[in-house]
């Protein structure tokens, strides 16, 4: 059990090398092991390459036949822009597989081991299932809900800060947690922020990493009143990422022609309330095949997205320093909770040093991602 272990973790962390490039799809390693030795290796790396399963076995030829295959997600059994891996697998004669974990897409779902059986293949299933279940939460949640996995972002002062009174905030944390942030916009598919953001500061939200530019993240702006400027950041600056501008129907048809003309993606979110309703911009999303948004909005898109209850991990990156001042924006804006019975709590919570700052990560819902696992 001890080397099942050790094999299925070399797959994981083959899987992780793909993070944030495979979108709609999940991250996913095998390795091919025989007579105790590792034949072939692989993970997905894209969306519309060649599967893991099929990766590793090319990296084993002929030495696939025999083999145990040990794989992070149920291999498929549809065909998609690929073929179904379990064919793969048969063809190549491997003789065992151990999977951490099934996969609740609907077209797989349990069949993909059940032809494994049926062939005569030994299977196992649930081994690092918890470490599986974690790396692919975006993936399971979209692919349950057909929604995307929100995660909000914030970075405050010991005293809940997001700035000084006089609008100051670069920088409350430090360099070693902004390179983090960066990471997180180079993993994600999109990232969401409010006009006045856009307004005040003008970013350019790319995702600039030590070894250079990211993978640029889908640039989201609320924007009810269609007030983003022609001239923004995010709609001039070369990036192969678009931008996207949820208004509404009060928004002026000339200034929603005008962000169209910029080369925007204008979508008039339908809502009974004055801002851009943000379940309903989730469906859509959705559609969209957008299946996760990094949130980095100041207080009032937080608020905003926490009373919709479109929010499922929060990730806040706290400074060691102390701001005050009754006018220093904070971090949650909007009416707040009346009992504390009702404040959004975390779950399943880590802590992580980056620098003299820490990160605070956890679930707005106990069980977290595993809540959309619908087949442990």
């Amino acid at each position: 059990m001890d080397q099942d272990r050790h094999y299925m973790q070399l797959a994981l962390e083959l899987a992780e090398k793909a993070r944030g490039r495979t979108s709609p799809n999940p991250m996913v390693g095998a390795v091919l092991v025989k007579d105790g030795e590792v034949v072939g290796k692989g993970f997905h790396v894209k969306a519309g390459s060649a599967h893991a399963e099929v990766v590793a076995l090319t990296d084993a030829g002929e030495r696939a036949k025999g083999a145990t295959a040990y794989v992070t997600l149920e291999p498929c059994c549809h065909y998609g822009r690929t073929g179904p891996c379990t064919e793969a697998l048969l063809k190549a004669g491997v003789k065992k597989v151990v999977v951490a974990m099934k996969d609740p897409n609907p077209l797989v779902a349990g069949q993909g081991l059940a032809i494994l059986r049926e062939a005569g293949l030994e299977v196992e299933s649930g081994l690092l299932e918890e470490e599986a279940v974690r790396l692919n939460e975006v993936f399971l949640k979209y692919i349950t809900t057909k929604r995307p996995f929100v995660v909000m972002k914030a970075a405050t002062s010991l005293d809940g800060k997001i700035a000084t009174a006089t609008g100051e905030s670069k920088w409350i944390t430090g360099a070693a947690a902004r390179e983090y942030g960066h990471r997180l916009r180079d993993t994600y598919d999109a990232i969401l922020v409010g006009v006045t953001t856009i307004l005040a500061d003008d970013p350019s939200l790319t995702a600039r990493l030590p070894e250079g530019r990211g993978r640029d993240p889908i640039r989201i702006i609320l924007d009810s009143q269609a007030r983003t400027p022609t001239g923004a950041k995010v709609l001039i600056q070369e990036s192969a990422a678009h931008t996207i501008v949820a208004t509404t129907e009060a928004a002026p048809v000339e200034r929603r022609a005008s962000l169209l003309a910029a080369g925007a993606e204008v979508l008039v979110i339908p809502g009974a309330g004055p801002g851009v309703d943000l379940v309903k911009l989730m469906e859509i999303l959705g559609e969209k095949q957008i299946t996760s948004v990094l949130i980095e909005g100041g207080g009032k898109v937080n608020g905003s997205a926490l009373t919709a209850g479109i929010v499922d991990k929060v990730a806040w990156f706290l400074a060691l320093k102390i701001i005050g001042g009754d006018a220093a924006p904070g971090p949650v804006r909007g009416e707040g909770v009346a009992a504390l019975k009702d404040a959004t709590k975390l779950y399943d919570v880590a802590l992580e040093r980056l620098g003299e700052d820490t990160l605070i990560t956890g679930y707005t819902s106990e069980g977290g991602g595993k809540n959309f696992y619908r087949h442990s």
